[in-house]
């Protein structure tokens, strides 16, 4: 077997369903047998960068450290964030133009909203959702406006916080948002303060039942192309948490190919608009 620095560099089956059901335990994410390239590739160089002599080792220290930081170093390594503005344009379309007005209108004497973005990666999702609000609310700044945008990447919510973004991330972005809510930084886009005074990062391990149980009280819940990466049973844990999380009558959203109705009979299904959208029935 090669060795680069001492290191193997095969991973074998036994130690990779080890490393896989280690993972899963903590997180919820399961990495099935066709994703071993691109988890052996990080666990690798992991263990190379710390000078660990095999890889059995590094699992030791993973499952038995009293630090977990390591473990979501790792973890960061392997969680991709592929998002963008204004992503899926159909359905925030849905939510702008025909869910947030119900709301809007019952809570018209509180004036407060709370949204929980829940893989909210390098937070493109919950400052499009801040933007939205912008615009579609009958005079905002009288609202109460939080949006929790949380994460288990710890890197990339040190990203979104500091709201810097390419062009590859505001491709999407309507020319005339752009221009209001976004300021060039050379080659860079810096959202403004405005749209980023509602929003608050959290790093949430969404298998973590105390962390996610502190979110309450949500009108709205966002977890889009998130649950692809669980497992039936962690889908289903996940997305009945998100139920006691919401207010009665809130809403939850997920990805255009994820279905609540697949998961879970706890929610209504209807039709708003021209979408089938969830809700916390009363």
């Amino acid at each position: 077997m090669e060795k680069t620095r001492g290191v193997a560099v095969m991973l074998s089956d036994e130690l990779y369903d080890k490393y896989i059901k280690l993972i899963y335990k903590r997180t919820g994410l399961y990495y099935e047998s066709n994703k071993k390239y691109f988890v052996e590739k990080r666990i690798i160089q992991h263990t190379e960068s710390l000078q660990i002599d095999s890889l059995n080792e590094y699992y030791m220290l993973l499952k038995f450290g009293t630090d977990s930081s390591e473990f979501y170093q790792l973890i960061n390594d392997l969680t991709i964030n592929e998002t963008y503005f204004f992503r899926d344009f159909p359905q925030l379309r849905n939510f702008a133009e025909d869910v947030l007005p119900i709301v809007e209108k019952r809570k018209m004497s509180r004036k407060k909203i709370k949204i929980w973005c829940a893989a909210c990666s390098t937070g493109e999702e919950p400052y499009t959702l801040s933007i939205i609000l912008q615009e579609m609310l009958d005079e905002p700044e009288k609202w109460d406006i939080q949006i929790i945008a949380s994460d288990i990447n710890s890197e990339v919510l040190q990203s979104a916080k500091t709201g810097l973004y390419d062009s590859r991330a505001i491709k999407d972005v309507p020319i005339e948002y752009l221009e209001k809510y976004f300021k060039k930084r050379q080659d860079k886009y810096l959202i403004n303060l405005n749209i980023r005074k509602s929003v608050s990062f959290f790093r949430i391990n969404l298998m973590d039942t105390m962390s996610r149980s502190s979110i309450n009280g949500c009108d709205f819940i966002f977890c889009r192309n998130c649950l692809i990466y669980f497992d039936e049973q962690s889908r289903k844990s996940v997305v009945m948490s998100f139920y006691e999380s919401l207010n009665l009558e809130g809403f939850l959203f997920l990805g255009h190919s994820e279905s609540v109705g697949r998961i879970t009979s706890l929610y209504k299904a209807k039709k708003i608009g021209d979408t089938i959208v969830y809700s916390k029935s009363k």
